[in-house]
């Protein structure tokens, strides 16, 4: 990390500790969330769970708790919007979920049998099932690099196949060979050498040029600086694709290149690549980088060319907006070797008008025939769920108007296609549920049919109004009618994980109550139930809070809901009102019935983890959580040109709630949230006087800083530029005369929340005489990680809302 940052990090700590500058040994410490808090973010993770292809074998894999500090202070690149380990030429550690072991479990029966054979302390990453269902493969992390290590389910010995040359830092690193004999993988060139030099003068200026030429870019972040940047990609993201067999040995296939993508035919005969080449941009991330999309043999011949793109730095910022020439390349998962991928017809930009706005096209193994149309879209192809030769479902979305189409192929017909659904993709009430899919022999997901091949299966939330309760529905390819098969009990919420039998009528499921932590068990549609796991409850201190669906209605008619938590204990009529915590997340619609849409959670299993804001129900205060607040645009309307007036009525309204039930008073009331939900803390406070104080982490306050669309304003600052200037809360920091608390990453590399918005916001404020109080968490991103930096904020949310909404008897000024 550079010396800039450095200082930055270590400077805004301290004023968050309220201390002068001073010494670096003086610093201030990273701080300790009252008890109970700091004990349930030490308490070992539930472990997750995958079941075997073969729907015989379950695996659970237990997970590394909040990583250190010092685990997040590893080196890190950032190249071409990517963040790297370049010890290991993985993910950087901030990017990293590590696993601690495996176990292997029968699913008729029996206890799990833990993975022999790991390095002590092994830290695990990519676990992945082979086709058959008899290993299973995962990335070790060495002191050199990545290794390649399998375990076998029968004996349950891991077995180590490589060495540390794996290269994973643009994807998994590998993937299983169809008949399970060994596995394709990337990995570093024997001959790379030692890393670039990079402490280098340079040898001149940073120059670019428009030319006159339209190119409007997002907010994109870690994206190449210079040269020597250049350089550093390279040498990263060169891989050599190869050939493993179980036994370790290994052969090359073809030459090494600059890899963003490599995968194998179906039938392990080609391999699909997609290979950047120069020039590079410093303006947009490596994805939009001129690149070669090719099919290579298996002893590295070009076979095929499907695609030669130019730098893709001119796409229009409309969220429906694509770049010209194939995109979404990839193979059907049931055919041996079949490319699949889309194009624009109406020039990639929404505001052409055009009968056909995409066109998916197949082309098939030795890739000599004439290219075919598989469908012509109305709205941007979204992907497809391949089925077999006369069926497969190809889904196209349209932001615009929150639109989606689920759409029946006949991929050997292409002209025989039938709409399915037609919908808005917002609308939780008349979700159809997602078609059941289920990995194939050669490990390939494909849809699951009936046993005579007239039906697929559809699983989903089933959200309504009493509550969300899961359900596996079959529906009939000809009639379009669906039939329920089965649905959540009242009071549980209860999903599929996976169907065990051919007949359909043995599920694997995962069932959780508002009691009961979420756990696995074999159900069969006529009733029976044979529990398989037995999680205990993660933090037992948190078993008594009371929690209740709250609904109220703005001022406009529109109907609103929040989770309503009270500590545990709390008697209303003894207790009376209590501090309250609001933290919410705005949310964008185009039809105000589905927005005012209510699902109750009463069925669920809530526990706090990370830096939740719910670890304040143990420190006496009451959670408004997720208070809707919707901004809508009905009939066309741009949603964010009254942003300002809906947002305050939405939380008017439920201030107004809590206080009429009695369990808050106007007077201590906080409102909070992380990233947009930030922002629409600062503009809460900047425009009305409903809140005593404010929680922002991680937000972005400033819009001209993301000119070319935030969120979902899809218009750039030019266009809309009241609207970028009102909903601004940098604009209006003369006006915010509540107390803030401001938090952020120091290497959040989330677009549009750059941590400069932070730091020139808290100026903005300190410049006015406001109140406000900036916490930067060093080396954290936009969520944060190190359990010293999840501590920390939790101490700074307790220790303020204690400063602003309980009594004192001395009141504390701001910094």
């Amino acid at each position: 990390m550079r010396l800039r940052n450095f200082s930055v990090a270590c400077g805004a700590l301290m004023l968050a500790c309220g201390a002068p500058m001073m010494a670096l040994a003086d610093s201030p410490t990273y701080q300790q969330p009252p008890a109970p808090i700091d004990q349930i973010l030490d308490t070992k993770p539930t472990p997750s769970v995958s079941i075997s292809p073969t729907g015989e074998h379950i695996l659970l894999m237990d997970r590394t708790n909040l990583p250190s500090i010092q685990e997040l202070a590893e080196p890190m690149l950032r190249l071409a919007g990517y963040r790297i380990n370049p010890r290991n030429n993985g993910p950087a550690a901030s990017r990293m979920n590590w696993l601690t072991g495996l176990s292997i479990q029968a699913v008729d029966g029996g206890e799990p049998r833990a993975v022999s054979g790991l390095p002590q302390n092994a830290r695990l990453t990519n676990v992945s099932w082979s086709p058959n269902g008899q290993n299973v493969a995962f990335l070790v992390d060495a002191a050199n690099g990545l290794e390649l290590w399998t375990a076998s389910i029968s004996d349950g010995r891991a077995r180590k196949l490589t060495n540390g040359v794996i290269n994973a830092v643009s994807g998994s690193g590998f993937s299983w060979l169809p008949d399970s004999s060994g596995l394709f993988a990337l990995t570093t060139p024997v001959s790379r050498g030692r890393p670039p030099v990079t402490d280098r003068p340079p040898s001149g200026p940073v120059i670019d040029e428009t030319g006159g030429r339209v190119a409007p870019v997002r907010t994109y972040q870690d994206l190449l600086k210079d040269p020597m940047d250049e350089v550093l990609f390279d040498y990263y993201f060169t891989s050599q694709p190869v050939i493993v067999n179980l036994q370790g040995r290994m052969r090359s296939v073809g030459d090494a290149g600059v890899l963003l993508g490599a995968s194998l035919s179906p039938d392990g005969r080609y391999i699909l690549q997609t290979r950047v080449k120069k020039p590079y941009s410093y303006v947009v991330p490596a994805r939009l980088f001129p690149t070669e999309v090719v099919v290579t043999d298996l002893n590295g011949r070009t076979v095929h060319q499907v695609a030669d793109l130019p730098l893709r730095d001119n796409i229009p910022t409309s969220f429906d907006a694509v770049a010209t020439g194939p995109r979404s390349v990839s193979w059907r998962s049931d055919a041996d070797a079949t490319l699949v991928w889309a194009e624009a017809q109406d020039g990639g930009d929404p505001r052409n008008p055009a009968e056909v706005r995409d066109r998916v096209f197949m082309l098939q193994a030795p890739f000599n025939d004439a290219v075919v149309t598989l469908a012509d879209l109305k709205t941007r192809y979204a992907g497809a769920d391949w089925g077999r030769d006369d069926a497969a479902i190809v889904y196209t979305r349209w932001f615009q108007n929150r639109s989606e189409a689920r759409i029946l192929v006949n991929p050997s017909h292409p002209s025989q296609t039938r709409v399915l659904v037609e919908r808005n993709y917002q609308d939780r009430y008349n979700d159809p549920g997602s078609v059941v899919t289920e990995a194939n022999a050669r490990g390939r997901q494909q849809i699951r049919f009936s046993p005579d091949g007239s039906k697929i299966y559809l699983e989903g939330e089933g959200a309504t109004r009493e509550g969300a309760y899961p359900f596996l529905d079959a529906y009939d390819l000809q009639s379009g009618q669906s039939e329920r098969l089965w649905r959540s009990a009242e009071g549980e919420y209860e999903t599929l994980v996976g169907i065990l039998d051919d007949e359909g009528r043995r599920l694997l499921t995962s069932r959780q109550s508002q009691a009961d932590p979420s756990n696995l068990r074999i159900r069969t549609l006529d009733g029976q139930v044979t529990p398989l796991t037995n999680f205990p409850d993660p933090a037992p201190q948190l078993a008594g809070v009371n929690r209740q669906l709250i609904t109220y209605t703005r001022n406009d008619g529109v109907q609103l809901s929040g989770t309503l938590y009270l500590p545990a204990g709390y008697d209303k009529d003894r207790d009376g009102p209590l501090p309250l915590l609001m933290w919410a997340y705005p949310a964008e619609f185009t039809d105000a019935a589905v927005a005012g849409q209510v699902v109750d959670t009463d069925n669920r299993f809530v526990r706090p983890s990370g830096s939740s804001h719910l670890f304040l129900l143990t420190q006496g205060y009451a959670i408004l959580d997720n208070p809707t607040m919707p901004i809508i645009g009905a009939d066309g309307a741009e949603p964010n040109d009254t942003y300002v007036e809906q947002l305050v009525a939405s939380a008017e309204a439920a201030v107004n709630a809590v206080v009429e039930l009695g369990v808050a008073d106007r007077e201590r009331i906080a409102v909070g949230g992380h990233s947009y939900g930030a922002f629409m803390t600062a503009n809460l406070l900047a425009h009305s006087d409903l809140f005593k104080t404010g929680i922002a982490r991680s937000g972005a306050y400033n819009r001209t800083l993301t000119p070319f669309g935030f969120q979902a304003e899809q218009r750039n600052y030019w266009e809309a530029t009241e609207t970028y200037n009102r909903m601004s809360p940098f604009t209006y920091a003369n006006k915010i005369n509540e107390p803030i608390l401001l938090i952020h990453g120091e290497a959040d590399a989330n677009s549009g929340t750059f941590p400069i918005q932070t730091e020139r916001f808290y100026a903005a404020l300190k410049g006015n005489g406001a109140t406000a109080r900036y916490v930067v968490l060093p080396l954290e991103d936009h969520g944060y990680r190190a359990r010293e930096s999840v501590g920390h904020t939790l101490y700074e949310m307790t220790s303020w809302l204690d400063r602003w909404l309980k009594p004192q008897t001395t009141p504390q000024s701001g910094h």
